[in-house]
């Protein structure tokens, strides 16, 4: 469902002259987090209520700065040391008590109840140092739709802090997991990018793997083993009908959608050999792209659908290719030792996340697109299954440790810059593995 369908901008303070020069440098390796102050929301109602317009404001403030301090970006000035007490959104700050605490960035919000009963919520970015407003906005919602508008708003100060686009403002469809090993029930699920409103998509009948989402976020194609072989589906989220993809007479599997959602590619399996396919959605047609007797698997596309990355034996062992989209001039860009699966093309262009297995490990890695410049930036006894956020910026993937007692700890799911720090534990009802990041919710 569209934002737009239950939330309308009221209006948008506009930044106050462009010398302000408050920005983090996202690129490079470790730096210190940015200080900022976020003072308790300004509201009618209350500071401790814990029903009313106090309990969303707390709510809100809270959801923003869990999403702010878990990018690894930013950091809470001690609201201890605050000097000011702000009281209202138009109050202009009192800057030298924010310098002297040290604050880079304060964050000056409020809420208020509509009389048609929604929820009005105001902000303003400071540059405390030039005194100079950054951003503004406000917005008016559903109560219901208090926690999205908390992400819409942590992913404009953390564009306009860093530069990039935001990513909290998003789901991940994943495959939630139960069960002895020898039993093992996997089922199709979706959440917010930080583990609220989740939802199961399939029952848990059959086994499920390897979900993706669409680009216009309206599908998801994933393999099941519903029927008599392993097949791709694609499932329409707003209907919940689900269909097989294409008429292949064995199993297909490891689908993904094209930039513009009209086509998918996936793996096809007959006759002890793996070929990659492009589906066309639309004219329901198949083309064939690699012709190989070796195993051809795991393709994913450029950003702008140019050309497309897969893993491929035909050189002796697991390696990654590029290939033009129609499958012409294949290229070897993976030569460092160990086998490299999985590889996913960042949404930027810049870079292609792998998995890489090598010795007794698994690694999570990056490399320019032509195969230059490789980094590993998570390891364990297994990880696996990268998938980038929309800005480029975070990989998420899954990860198990080696247990004791001959039994394997939980599977995860945990994120990590593309810096290769900040990692973390993405929370889960159950286990969990094959995540995939949705582009930004519309609006």
């Amino acid at each position: 469902m569209k934002l737009k369908k239950f939330v309308y901008v009221l209006m948008l303070f506009w930044a106050l002259p462009a010398h302000a020069e408050l920005e983090i440098d996202v690129v490079g390796a470790m730096r210190e987090p940015m200080p900022v102050a976020f003072p308790q929301m300004i509201h009618k109602g209350g500071m401790g209520s814990l029903f009313g317009i106090g309990s969303y404001a707390s709510k809100i403030r809270g959801v923003v700065l869990a999403d702010l301090e878990r990018s690894g970006l930013f950091r809470l000035v001690d609201e201890d040391s605050y000097i000011e007490d702000l009281t209202s959104i138009n109050q202009k700050p009192s800057f030298t008590d924010w310098q002297a605490i040290k604050a880079d960035a304060l964050v000056q919000s409020a809420v208020e109840e509509t009389p048609d009963d929604k929820l009005k919520v105001e902000f303003r970015l400071w540059d405390v140092m030039s005194q100079d407003q950054l951003h503004g906005e406000s917005f008016t919602t559903t109560k219901e739709n208090w926690r999205r508008i908390a992400h819409i708003m942590a992913d404009k100060i953390y564009e306009r802090l860093t530069g990039d686009k935001g990513y909290f403002d998003t789901r991940i469809v994943y495959i939630s997991e139960s069960g002895p090993a020898t039993k093992r029930v996997k089922r199709l699920a979706i959440m917010d990018q930080d583990g609220e409103n989740h939802k199961f998509l399939t029952s848990g009948a059959s086994l499920v793997l390897t979900p993706r989402f669409s680009p216009n976020m309206q599908k998801v194609t994933y393999l099941s083993y519903s029927g008599s072989a392993p097949r791709v589906y694609v499932l329409d989220l707003e209907t919940g009908k689900q269909e097989i993809l294409g008429n292949f007479p064995g199993m297909t599997f490891a689908p993904v959608f094209s930039p513009d959602s009209s086509k998918v590619l996936l793996s096809f399996a007959s006759g002890g050999n793996t070929e990659i396919y492009e589906m066309d959605l639309v004219k329901h047609t198949s083309k064939q792209l690699t012709r190989h007797p070796a195993i051809d698997t795991s393709p994913s596309y450029s950003p702008d659908g140019s050309k497309i990355v897969f893993n491929s034996d035909r050189g002796g062992n697991q390696q990654l290719y590029v290939m033009d989209a129609d499958g012409s001039n294949v290229e070897r860009i993976s030569f460092g030792n160990g086998r490299y699966a999985t590889p996913v093309w960042s949404p930027r262009g810049d870079y292609i996340a792998f998995t890489k297995i090598a010795g007794n490990g698994f690694y999570i890695g990056v490399m320019y697109p032509d195969g230059t410049g490789e980094r590993l930036l998570a390891s364990g006894y297994l990880v696996e299954g990268p998938t980038w956020s929309p800005n480029g910026r975070v990989i998420m993937f899954f990860k198990q440790d080696e247990g004791k007692s001959g039994k394997n700890a939980p599977v995860r799911l945990y994120t990590v810059d593309v810096s290769g720090y900040n990692e973390r534990l993405v929370v889960t009802p159950a286990e969990a593995s094959d995540p995939a990041w949705s582009p930004l919710l519309p609006q």
